[in-house]
């Protein structure tokens, strides 16, 4: 028998955020599987969510570490004292013996990283959002295709039950056809819609600062970049949003075939060319999806949330820290913790869930570690959250620009704003290149 749906009080106070849903995009052909015991890899970025990162994968043969501060570099080396150190990783990719390689950099290095491992024929795993820039996003979708590497992207909650659950269910129309789907973050929880810092402190010894900024515009050090609350500053970062949107958006993306929109119009709290704003509500407009009809999607962060009575809350209740709410013609669905809920709780009495169709994981990483022995793709490969990325990003493009733009997503276009062309791709810092 299925397990009951849990109660409402219960699943607000039990709920965590789950973050994305499986990509049923047809397998990448990737190269002949040669990797018959361990898969041999590196990691660029050593840090904060490069340590778990390469905590979860310590089970593989770990060959070459690099990371721009020391600190995390000697500490990552005294778990793995066989692995090679480097402070660049393009040093890094000369080493011969690498089957892999994950990259867990600040968001404006990712695609650069990224790509020079993919022309090497290296699989890859890169952190959430897969770039910084709309542009990156469909060029390392198209290198891996075209390398044939096995990729996978950081969004981890794209292999949970819960959400693939969630997604066979909108797929399956249990709730019907869907118009209107809501997504929300606690974040930002570090500093945004602040001014540059005046002060220029001498940078730590143990930091290449050069190598730290990469592909972003000359500046000086600050504390107030590294090593964590770089996510707020354009040149580093993408926000609250690109932070959580391939996490919380990516259900909807999925279930609901959404690609790329017909617009994308924001608001928010003021917008300055250093850091996004401290709130945001961002509307996505989609066009019909062959017989899915149109939808409209609307991200809030920073403490914003859709109206209580639309999810349902009763008086005492508080939304979840994260969640989406899918809003059908036969009922709604909840997602912001383990397990989905189908609303209202009084229409849903015995529910029995339609049968599976999408295959369940066997572990994020894992998924990744088999891709690179030859099995199949992983299903957040870049094919996948390649585009997912693109639609995230086209949120701060409106925010930047403070106006509603038409999208041309063919084209990587802003049909009314020619003034786009400079986010969608940004000119990158002398020495550097995607190519």
């Amino acid at each position: 028998m299925p397990k009951p749906l849990i109660t409402r009080r219960r699943f607000l106070y039990s709920s965590t955020v789950v973050g994305g849903a499986a990509s049923l995009i047809g397998p990448q052909i990737l190269r002949a599987g040669s990797i018959k015991d361990k898969v041999s890899v590196a990691f660029v970025g050593v840090g904060n969510k490069g340590a778990e990162n390469l905590k979860n994968l310590a089970g593989q043969n770990v060959v070459a570490l690099c990371d721009v501060d020391e600190n995390f570099l000697n500490a990552a080396g005294q778990k793995h004292p066989g692995a090679k150190k480097y402070r660049d990783f393009r040093k890094l990719l000369e080493q011969k013996d690498i089957d892999a390689v994950v990259v867990t950099t600040p968001d404006h290095t990712h695609a650069v990283a990224a790509m020079a491992a993919i022309q090497l024929g290296k699989h890859v795993y890169c952190e959430k959002p897969l770039t910084h820039d709309i542009y990156e996003a469909r060029q390392l979708a198209r290198a891996a295709r075209e390398h044939k590497v096995a990729t996978q992207m950081g969004n981890g909650g794209h292999a949970s039950e819960g959400l693939r659950s969630a997604v066979d269910w909108v797929r399956s129309g249990v709730i019907g056809e869907v118009r209107e789907v809501h997504a929300w973050s606690n974040r930002p929880i570090w500093p945004q819609g602040i001014a540059r810092p005046a002060e220029t402190p001498p940078v730590p010894s143990s930091i290449d600062w050069n190598l730290w900024l990469s592909t972003a515009p000359e500046r000086p050090y600050h504390p107030a970049y590294h090593p964590f609350k770089w996510r707020g500053w354009w040149d580093f970062g993408t926000g609250a949003l690109g932070d959580m949107g391939c996490h919380i958006i990516d259900a909807a993306f999925w279930a609901l075939d959404l690609g790329s929109p017909e617009s994308v119009v924001a608001e928010s709290s003021p917008v300055n060319n250093e850091t996004a704003p401290s709130w945001s509500i961002v509307q996505y407009q989609f066009g019909a999806r062959g017989k899915l009809p149109p939808v409209k999607l609307t991200w809030h962060d920073g403490g914003k949330h859709p109206p209580q009575e639309l999810a349902e809350l009763s008086a005492g209740e508080k939304f979840p820290e994260n969640g989406s709410l899918f809003i059908g013609d036969k009922g709604k669905l909840f997602l912001a913790g383990r397990v989905p809920e189908l609303l209202p709780e009084s229409k849903w009495k015995g529910f029995q869930p339609p049968p599976r169709k999408i295959p369940r994981s066997p572990g994020h990483y894992q998924e990744w570690i088999e891709a690179c022995k030859g099995g199949p793709a992983a299903l957040s490969n870049f094919d996948y959250a390649g585009p997912l990325t693109e639609m995230v990003l086209l949120g701060n493009l409106a925010l930047r620009l403070g106006k509603k733009i038409e999208w041309d997503g063919k084209n990587l276009q802003a049909r009314n704003a020619p003034e786009a062309a400079s986010y969608i791709r940004r000119q990158y810092r002398k020495g550097w290149s995607l190519d």
